[in-house]
């Protein structure tokens, strides 16, 4: 029931408006990119842009774009601009805010990127540590949960199907395990990842930076296309930090059908951070060494 009110509240808040606008060009309709980066540019970006060419671009579009109205990314506050519906102004302005002030703060909005991954996945971490721990619980349950599978591997009659529902309620309860739980992460890192995106395309000052020789907004295709291989080290770690966050969540279901669709859902983003903004990518490993970490010291609890 909790689960339930909680998609709820996220499915309000994504239909209350304040989404990312892709700015197309007036006469072919089609998106506008920067061809330098390879990324989508949005019409309602929250301040200015400073590289020469991105300025360019958007002054081609003045009626969709009006720079001087814009603040500077520095200057940036969370009322800035005009109401844009809850989503925006309750996630999206707020956490543009908190990364332009950390940058400020380090010089540097890649590095206030990573760290503001990482002090949300600190203020959430009550929430996802009861989801790892579910996922150790389920583990230490899974030789009994086996036997009962295989007492009714054939049994599809109503009476058996109540019966093995009964008897794993029982084991659930022994071991003290809340399915339901284990979702709560699920549905919280959707928003998150949602607001991140918004976030890095509206705010120049994030997909303008460099970072180790990484341009924030470039995606490693484009990258890759001209030459520039240090970006294959982001497709890398998503990959390697994807796949082992996966396997550290794993938990009762351990066929071939369950690792194969974890290694194709490993695949598929891994695929997908080839389009990706890098620094969505850097969000994206940031996020999942957090997790992993996590789940180490929570598997290391239940073992003393």
């Amino acid at each position: 029931m909790r689960n339930k009110k909680l998609i709820l509240i996220i499915v309000l808040l994504l239909i209350l408006t304040g989404c990312t606008k892709t700015l197309k060009d007036n006469e072919t309709n089609k998106i506008v990119k920067n061809p330098a980066t390879g990324q989508n540019l949005t019409e309602n970006i929250l301040c200015r842009p400073k590289d020469k060419g991105t300025i360019d671009i958007y002054k081609k579009y003045p009626k969709k774009v009006n720079l001087e109205k814009l603040p500077e990314c520095e200057k940036f506050k969370v009322n800035s601009g005009s109401y844009e519906g809850l989503w925006a102004t309750i996630f999206v302005k707020p956490l543009a805010f908190l990364i332009i002030k950390i940058g400020n703060l380090v010089s540097n909005y890649g590095i206030a990127l990573i760290i503001t991954s990482l002090l949300i996945r600190l203020l959430t971490y009550p929430v996802t540590r009861k989801t790892a721990l579910q996922s150790e619980l389920i583990k230490k349950a899974k030789p009994e949960i086996d036997k009962l599978e295989e007492k009714y591997k054939d049994k599809t009659d109503h009476e058996s199907v109540m019966q093995k529902s009964q008897e794993m309620s029982k084991i659930y309860q022994k071991y003290k395990i809340n399915p339901l739980s284990s979702c709560l992460f699920a549905f919280l890192q959707i928003p998150l990842f949602i607001a991140f995106l918004e976030a890095i395309n509206r705010v120049p000052a994030i997909f303008e930076e460099v970072l180790l020789s990484i341009q924030l907004g470039t995606t490693p295709l484009i990258a890759f296309q001209n030459g520039n291989w240090q970006y294959l080290i982001i497709i890398i770690l998503v990959a390697v930090t994807t796949i082992f966050s996966f396997k550290l969540n794993s938990s009762v279901v351990d066929n071939k059908q369950s690792k194969m669709m974890t290694n194709m859902m490993g695949i598929t983003i891994t695929f997908m951070s080839l389009f990706m903004s890098s620094a969505l990518g850097i969000y994206w490993i940031s996020s999942n060494l957090f997790t992993i970490v996590q789940n180490m010291i929570v598997k290391k609890e239940k073992t003393t």
